[in-house]
C-alpha cells in the first residue's frame, strides 16, 4: 500500500486481532503492533504513524 509516497504492508499476524505492519522512509524503517479486529483500522493507524514520522522529520530539517 501506499500512503504519501511512502509504501507500507499490513498483516495479520497468527494472532487473531494482532496487525504487523512496516514501512520505511528513506533509511528509517519502522515496524510494530496494533491491536483491532478491522483491517481498515489496522490500516488508518498506520497511516497515522506514516503522518506523524513525517511530520517530525519537517520541524527536525526546518
Amino acid at each position: 500500500m501506499n500512503h504519501r509516497g511512502i509504501e507500507f504492508t499490513v498483516a495479520k499476524t497468527a494472532i487473531p486481532g494482532i496487525w504487523q505492519w512496516q514501512f520505511r522512509i528513506g533509511e528509517l524503517i519502522k515496524t510494530g503492533k496494533t491491536e483491532t479486529k478491522i483491517d481498515l483500522l489496522a490500516i488508518r493507524r498506520v497511516q497515522r504513524r506514516i503522518d506523524r514520522e513525517l511530520k517530525a522529520i519537517g520541524r527536525d530539517t526546518a
